[in-house]
């Protein structure tokens, strides 16, 4: 097992695969035209499977795939079929724009649950944020995981003035629609422009809620991100992820692989643990992981406040979002 100084026990890798996106969402990326790592500074397929493997044979039961946009990467597919091989639950983040691509790879591969990033109901907001028109596209797809027997999870970071009139919008969609929303408090990362006012939170979102619903308290599981809710006779659910206002941090079993092959035991952890660089030296990588978990901080990368009001993000060392792999 893999286990830090307070007792956590980690059983959930996300390896990011690129870096690389066909979408530009400001709060992930920094800047249109940003310099994408390089091919053969990413980790490769072998590679992968390699690290992959050496995380399940130390107690790890879910494995997600993140970017970027994984699906972007040429060999993204190849990736998937190689990891659905493996004794684990492999899910997958996406922003939709090319999963009808992999129709029939999803049908065949061990993936059965998928999360997509959709932060608006409305073409014209969707342009806004990504600066791409495929508001279409994503939907459409949306609708075939969910026809498909897919279980499908809509990741909506809120942002306040932007899209937290959308909030019900979304809860409406859960009516008919058998998919979970989970709304995301905003988080700071390197260029995304962050500012406490921009955070639109949990409170607050439920707020919203119940200006038009009555809501139930759904049961959390003990690792779980988000507090879940539902609406008496919806099909679907909605939870909130909230990081900046009320932190999980005390039932965290997650570790993350950037797509550079670094090892990060935090979402905002400033440290990073290069296991791809080891592994291509043949260094011991067992010892490595243990010691970046050892060193994994009580709560938020050891480098927020309890008051997020009182953060100040310039002064925060992380990556930008994309290059994290979320």
């Amino acid at each position: 097992m893999i286990v830090d100084n307070f007792d956590r026990v980690h059983t959930y890798l996300r390896i990011s695969l690129t870096d690389n996106c066909n979408l530009r969402c400001f709060y992930c990326m920094p800047e249109e035209e940003y310099a994408f790592t390089p091919s053969s500074k990413l980790m490769q397929l072998d590679e992968i499977v390699k690290l992959a493997k050496i995380f399940v044979q130390e107690g790890v039961t879910k494995i997600r795939l993140t970017g970027g946009e994984p699906l972007v990467r040429k060999d993204a597919g190849n990736i998937i079929e190689e990891l659905s091989k493996l004794p684990v639950s492999l899910t997958l983040t996406s922003n939709g724009t090319t999963i009808h691509h992999y129709f029939d790879l999803l049908k065949r591969s061990s993936i059965r649950s998928v999360n997509i990033s959709l932060d608006t109901l409305q073409a014209e907001t969707f342009q806004h944020i990504t600066r791409r028109d495929s508001f279409a596209q994503v939907y459409q797809n949306i609708l075939w995981l969910i026809d498909n027997g897919f279980e499908v999870k809509i990741n909506v970071v809120v942002m306040k003035g932007l899209n937290d009139a959308e909030i019900n919008d979304f809860i409406d969609w859960t009516k008919e629609t058998t998919i979970e929303v989970r709304f995301i408090e905003f988080m700071p990362f390197e260029g995304n422009q962050w500012t406490s006012n921009k955070v639109f939170t949990w409170q607050q979102i439920l707020d919203r809620v119940q200006e038009k619903y009555v809501i139930e308290k759904v049961m959390d599981h003990p690792n779980d991100t988000a507090k879940h809710y539902s609406v008496p006779g919806h099909k679907g659910s909605f939870g909130v992820i909230s990081t900046m206002s009320a932190p999980f941090c005390g039932g965290c079993n997650r570790m993350r692989l950037t797509a550079d092959g670094k090892m990060k035991n935090c979402l905002f952890s400033p440290h990073e643990t290069d296991l791809l660089g080891a592994l291509r030296k043949g260094e011991d990588l067992l010892s490595l992981i243990r010691k970046c978990i050892g060193e994994k901080a009580k709560g938020l990368g050891g480098q927020m406040p309890e008051d997020f009001e009182q953060l100040h993000a310039e002064e925060m060392h992380n990556r930008s979002m994309i290059t994290i792999g979320g």
